[in-house]
């Protein structure tokens, strides 16, 4: 293999501490990259209890011809499994007050193990040594599986697949009735011994599906000694149940998994073997089986006792062994003393967006749909890459990578290139921005943070931005514990790219205005209290007088801009107040160009007050912890990009606040009045229409009784002030004799007015 010599790689391996496999493993290596068999047979002449001259040599001539075959790579794993460390692969130097840190599981230190003596027990009851065993690992009820009868295979003795429809009780009532458990579980071969199976069946077969609880699994290892295997297994404190001595080179361990189905009695299977090979205990993988047999205690096996050696020892469940094996390698550092640095504090980071974040810290955009939220952070990465300003804040200069998780790859390009165009800055430093486009690709957070990592590992990134984060939250929006564990995953993100992380979020259902910008957001309050700056984007309604002022000014902004466009000085014809005056600029463009030309400005003042209908204007509150409170920030949202209001004239405009219900009410009867009195004045309004157009005098009484009420009745449909009822009896007098009948005759052109 390349850049190694395989010989030296092997040094680093002891052969005794490899199974059966891996031993078999390393040879094909060595054949497969030009060694020779007794550059294999040397190696393994180590291991004194397992070598057998001339077994190399008859194994080396069947290697060869895999399609998928082992290579030395093989070999520099086993080693660097083993803790060796080539000296190119260390990437550090270690000072000479270095720390070296246990890596993540280790318990045990090998160089420290001493052994554990077993010795067999001196009374020898047979069937003590298995009733023990059933009460500790079954209940009365449950199947037992376990096989006397075995059968020669390669100079081994083999199990059937035994006897599995026996309860536990009844195992264990016969036991006591019976002199000899022979008479119980039948003659076995006293050169093979006996096996059981270490978790209860239906009593219908014996394979993985015939399993009813997932409660242990088998750990045994044959190529330690029997003492430090004893002393490994009870150093990590392993949820053993039964320890049996096998009779044999190997303890057989059954521990508690406590799984609930076969999918987390594999991972947590996965995650014990990982555990005890880390500390040196090499498992025969074998056993991952859940129906799997171990050696039946109380048998004799070619001159020696399966015994028990212990039950019931180390943590008494896998969550409290989980819990203690996560504590002891927490990787947390340790409590500081103050005093220690008071005189010399680390320097903070620097910002990242001026009076607002830091580098290496967490912002939250949100805002309800349409905000242009998405917008906003494309315009942020754009600031970071030039080094400009953003929405008024100053940005740090620096490479971003915006992670695009709601976006088609080509709208997501176009918008960025948009937003240049509409701020008008010149791409100068666009190589600063990378885009991940995961639309349609997007997973879990917890699953995304270790590949952006991996991903943005050593690109210098001085912030991520991820937009949107409900493409990728984990859990229940609403639960505090399960949103505290996602925004978790945003500071490993941080923590390992030394970087910035910005992410965007919606705003829950309803009126926001009346509330604090941290408790606009949708879901657990989580999401407003984790990050360090929490940018909160609310609208605001635009009256019609503010939009009329709006439009007037993009007109005259129009026409200032043609005229530019077209002549000459032609500002000393018009004074200053005329060119902030849409009429003024209208008429003097109207004397001022050729029919051609004004018709093209039509176009452009039409574009204009499109526009102005078009944008939304936006207020921006905020909540920071590591900088003062600012002001909030108006702006208008003019696709594609968000402009300061400079002027000031979104200030004082208050945004929705939702009512109480009673107030809702109360402004919905005097809604529908106002709605009834209108309409029963346009009832009026159209009969009396039809009076005048038929040209015939009308009573009062008539009239009103077309309209279903009485002339009374009449005044109040036309306003409820003292002013108005008194113009409106004025105007009725006119057409009232003095019999009291009163007649409603047609009116001349300005009587009508």
């Amino acid at each position: 293999m390349e850049g190694y010599d395989l010989l030296e790689v092997l040094q680093q391996i002891d052969p005794a501490g490899l199974s059966y496999q891996e031993w078999v493993n390393a040879g094909m290596a060595l054949k497969e990259e030009g060694y020779t068999a007794a550059d294999w047979e040397a190696w393994s002449r180590r291991d004194a209890k397992r070598y057998h001259q001339g077994e190399c040599s008859r194994k080396w001539d069947s290697f060869g011809g895999a399609a998928d075959p082992v290579t030395g790579g093989t070999i520099v794993q086993m080693a660097k499994d083993h803790e060796w460390l080539p000296e190119h692969d260390t990437g550090y130097e270690l000072e000479w007050d270095g720390i070296i840190r246990k890596d993540a599981g280790m318990i045990v230190d090998k160089n420290w193990l001493e052994s554990r003596e077993i010795t067999a027990p001196d009374a020898w009851d047979p069937k003590e040594q298995l009733i023990t065993y059933l009460e500790t690992l079954f209940d009365s009820t449950e199947c037992v599986g376990y096989v006397t009868h075995s059968f020669e295979k390669d100079e081994k003795h083999m199990p059937t697949k035994g006897l599995f429809d026996r309860t536990a009780g009844k195992l264990i009532q016969e036991l006591h009735k019976a002199k000899d458990i022979r008479d119980v579980i039948g003659d076995y071969d006293q050169k093979a011994g006996a096996w059981i199976r270490i978790n209860p069946l239906d009593g219908k077969d014996v394979r993985t599906e015939n399993v009813t609880e997932f409660r242990y699994v088998l750990v045994e290892s044959d190529v330690m000694e029997i003492e430090k295997q004893n002393a490994v297994i009870r150093e990590l404190e392993l949820p053993v149940a039964c320890l049996v001595h096998s009779g044999g080179k190997s303890l057989h361990a059954v521990v508690r998994v406590d799984a609930a189905d076969y999918k987390e009695y594999k991972n947590r299977v996965d995650y014990l073997y990982h555990i005890c090979e880390k500390n040196g205990l090499k498992i025969d993988t074998q056993n991952r089986n859940p129906s799997r047999l171990s050696r039946m205690p109380g048998i004799i096996r070619n001159g020696r006792k399966q015994f028990l050696v212990d039950t019931n020892i180390g943590k008494a469940s896998w969550k409290e062994w989980q819990e203690w094996i996560e504590g002891i390698n927490d990787d947390l550092p340790e409590p500081e003393p103050l005093v220690d640095v008071w005189d010399n504090l680390p320097e903070l980071s620097p910002p990242l967006i001026e009076n607002i974040l830091r580098q290496g810290h967490k912002m939250l955009v949100a805002g309800p749909s349409k905000a242009g939220k998405s917008y906003a952070l494309i315009e942020l990465c754009c600031a970071i890459a030039e080094g400009r300003s953003w929405l008024g804040w100053q940005c740090t200069k620096g490479k971003i990578m915006y992670v695009n998780l709601e976006l088609d790859r080509a709208s997501c390009l176009h918008r960025f290139k948009d937003v240049y165009m509409a701020l008008g800055w010149h791409p100068d430093s666009i190589n600063n921005i990378d885009i991940w486009n995961l639309r349609g690709r997007s997973i879990p957070m917890d699953k995304l943070a270790p590949k952006l990592i991996r991903r943005a590992a050593k690109k210098n990134y001085i912030a991520v931005v991820i937009d949107p984060i409900y493409k990728v939250i984990t859990g229940d929006e609403n639960s505090a514990d399960q949103m505290a564990n996602f925004c978790n995953q945003f500071d490993k993100v941080c923590t390992e790219l030394n970087c910035a992380v910005v992410y965007c979020h919606h705003h829950s259902k309803g009126s926001q205005g009346g509330k604090r910008s941290m408790d606009r957001a949708s879901g657990s309050g989580v999401f407003a209290r984790d990050p360090d700056a929490l940018l909160d984007l609310i609208e605001l309604d635009l009256n019609d007088d503010l939009l009329k002022q709006q439009e007037d000014s993009a007109v005259c902004d129009a026409c200032i801009s043609f005229l530019n466009r077209h002549f000459d000085e032609w500002e000393d014809d018009v004074s200053q107040d005329a060119l902030c005056s849409r009429a003024q600029m209208e008429s003097y463009c109207k004397k001022k160009l050729t029919a051609g030309q004004y018709s093209t400005l039509e176009a452009m003042i039409g574009a204009a007050k499109k526009k102005v209908q078009e944008q939304t204007a936006w207020r921006i509150e905020g909540t920071l912890r590591e900088f003062p409170k600012f002001a909030p920030v108006n702006l208008w949202f003019d696709h594609p990009v968000h402009r300061m209001d400079t002027i000031g004239v979104l200030r004082d405009i208050q945004p929705d606040v939702e009512k109480p219900a009673w107030q809702k009410a109360a402004d919905n009867r005097k809604k529908q009045a106002e709605n009834n009195r209108l309409k029963k004045r346009n009832n009026f309004e159209i009969e009396f229409s039809n009076i005048e157009m038929e040209g015939r005098e009308v009573s009062a009484q008539e009239l009103a009784e077309k309209l279903d009420t009485n002339p009374k009745e009449l005044l109040s449909w036309f306003g409820d002030s003292k002013r108005q009822k008194k113009e409106l009896r004025k105007d009725f007098e006119k057409y009232t004799g003095e019999d009291g009948k009163s007649y409603i005759r047609r009116r001349d052109e300005s009587a009508h007015d």
